[in-house]
């Protein structure tokens, strides 16, 4: 089971494609919880997903209730990327089918949806800077728990 990632009410439709087209890439399917800050659609999505998103496993959840439900019955952790979080995602021991929580752009996940992760993670980074592009943040991360999780090993 793959590591995957979930978005959180994206704000923006750059970012977005670009996480989709890197789920493509890498065989990850990408949750996308609405409602989104932009219309999703193929048409917003295409400047940044370009012709990789026929090949992403795209997962679309009406709320983060529904989304909660889904990922609960299927006994999967859920990992939230934070800037409020003390441990490190690099000190992690991740999963098969783990999902890493990424928060809007503009203002990350309410409270609520922070206390329903199991794992509430950060990227180390210095002192007095706000946060790193989402898109970037999941990155590395993703690929830190793909590493671990000996997922390359399938791709090429």
């Amino acid at each position: 089971m793959p590591i995957e990632l979930a978005l959180y009410q994206p704000d923006i439709a750059q970012n977005t494609g670009t996480l989709i087209r890197l789920g493509a890439c890498l065989g990850v399917p990408v949750h996308v919880i609405h409602p989104t800050g932009f219309t999703f659609t193929e048409r917003t999505l295409r400047r940044s997903g370009l012709d990789y998103l026929e090949f992403a496993t795209v997962i679309e959840h009406t709320s983060f209730a529904a989304f909660d439900a889904t990922r609960c019955a299927a006994g999967q952790r859920l990992l939230l990327l934070t800037t409020k979080a003390t441990d490190s995602a690099y000190a992690a021991a991740y999963a098969p089918g783990d999902i890493l929580l990424l928060g809007r752009e503009s203002a990350g996940v309410p409270d609520a949806v922070a206390a329903s992760a199991d794992l509430r993670l950060r990227i180390p980074m210095r002192p007095g800077l706000r946060s790193i592009n989402v898109a970037l943040a999941a990155t590395l991360v993703l690929g830190e728990a793909m590493r671990q999780t000996n997922s390359f090993k399938d791709l090429n």
